[in-house]
């Protein structure tokens, strides 16, 4: 990677070190949000990044955008490519979002960016200003693909604004609804306008009825072909779409099928589908600037695959009990954990959770997600801390009280942890409810946050 950018900070740079940086965004506020590309566009524009350069995909949705956008990385670096991936949030250092293979962008390297982005555009917020650096830094390490993860919805979000080939869509759910919108057809609205700024190709998993009638209808006013998760012998989406999958050689088809027995890297039954729309969206990458690929090396990317916090197994070592994370932090996050919970090969009987660590927001429908968990777990017991330092955080008395009499209320979260290890006796603990409660199991195991070798 050039470092250029890095070590000749001109004089007036606006950070001299990192912790400079960091003091500037703890000061934006990571909650704030102030609608609208502007800002974006102004940056991008300065800097040079508003034009199209190497093949970039921007994964939206409500729940799998983080795995999806792993999987599709995981892909490309098994066949060698450099790929530079975007995601958000992050558990405990803002540096995990940015990544160009599995190596976080270095701090070092956080002045240089931050001061050329504030100084092409200081009205950026929390979100923008990651986004503008993430840009910058992969531009300066050529990657072969990039993969931005979008933050909330797709109109005003901020990865909207850079130059893309492709929208990947995910499944789309209830969430945010004071922000996007109460139904469904609403938040997918929002979400397909994610598609602009010369995006040529949309990728779809299958979605609720009014959600693919919301993204089929926007790329059509597009003119873009949108394609939808395929079976062996067909694809769905739009009339463009069925065309572009029936142009494909054979061979590419067959590829874009995700086999039955892969082996992912990533536990539970939902995360194949979103293997499946990595695939397809890998598949039509290849077809799109004639990248070889085979079945061979889709199968070791596949199984390579890894991001923290979803459904992740961690064995028990010194001074920590054997852990299940899982953010589950909405209802379909929460319903993904409750199949992978009732599936004996994602969780095999003997990894059962013994007892659980439970936490979450009180705007993502706390009595549901309750009741849900309630459905997982069973009667085992459920220790409740209250998330630190976050202003939407739940209760931790009004979470004891939707979970009834299983629920005991945790002075802290290592409090919780301590005594879910002993109930457990010997099992696995769950934690799960919240990407920021599994933020602070991160600050406790920080060696949870890469891959095990």
């Amino acid at each position: 990677m050039n470092d250029n950018v890095s070590c000749c900070l001109p004089q007036d740079a606006p950070f001299k070190a990192y912790d400079d940086v960091i003091r500037h965004l703890d000061g934006l506020g990571v909650f704030h949000m102030d609608m609208g590309l502007g800002r974006m566009e102004r940056a991008l524009s300065a800097l040079g990044l508003d034009r199209p350069s190497r093949p970039t995909v921007q994964v939206v949705g409500t729940n799998g955008k983080g795995s999806t956008s792993s999987f599709l990385q995981a892909i490309a670096m098994a066949h060698s490519l450099k790929a530079g991936l975007y995601t958000s949030p992050h558990f405990v250092v803002p540096e995990e979002r940015i990544r160009v293979g599995h190596a976080m962008l270095p701090p070092a390297r956080w002045p240089a960016l931050a001061s050329r982005a504030v100084q092409a555009e200081a009205g950026l917020t929390y979100f923008e200003l990651l986004t503008v650096m993430a840009a910058e830094a992969f531009a300066l390490a050529d990657c072969d693909l990039i993969i931005y993860e979008a933050g909330l919805g797709g109109r005003y979000d901020a990865t909207s604004a850079l130059p893309a080939h492709m929208t990947c869509f995910v499944p789309i759910d209830l969430d945010h609804v004071e922000v996007l919108g109460r139904t469904i057809a609403a938040i997918a609205e929002d979400k397909a306008d994610a598609m602009q700024n010369g995006r040529s190709l949309a990728v779809s998993a299958p979605q609720p009825e009014e959600a693919r009638l919301a993204l089929e209808k926007r790329a059509v006013e597009l003119g873009l072909p949108l394609c939808s998760c395929p079976s062996p012998a067909s694809c769905e989406g739009t009339e463009a779409g069925r065309a572009l999958w029936a142009s494909l050689p054979d061979e590419l088809r067959e590829l874009a099928v995700l086999p039955e027995g892969a082996k992912l890297g990533l536990h539970g039954p939902h995360q194949r589908m979103n293997a499946q729309t990595a695939l397809l969206a890998w598949v039509l990458l290849c077809h799109r600037f004639g990248w070889k690929t085979d079945r061979e090396s889709i199968l070791r990317g596949l199984e390579q695959a890894f991001i923290p916090g979803r459904l992740q197994y961690a064995p028990a070592s010194e001074g920590r009990p054997a852990l299940w994370l899982d953010g589950a932090h909405n209802q379909h996050g929460m319903a993904a954990l409750v199949s992978a919970l009732g599936d004996g090969q994602a969780v095999p009987e003997a990894l059962r959770p013994g007892a659980v660590v439970f936490s979450c927001l009180r705007d993502k429908a706390p009595e549901k997600l309750a009741a849900m968990l309630r459905e997982a777990v069973g009667n085992a017991p459920v220790f409740v801390p209250e998330i630190k330092d976050n202003p939407r955080a739940a209760a931790k008395e009004e979470l004891c009280a939707l979970l009834g009499e299983q629920a005991r209320p945790a002075e802290s979260l290592n409090a919780a942890i301590d005594s879910a290890a002993e109930a457990a006796a010997g099992a696995p603990v769950l934690i799960c409810g919240s990407l920021y409660l599994l933020g602070d199991v991160f600050a406790r195991f920080p060696e949870l946050l890469e891959a095990a070798d």
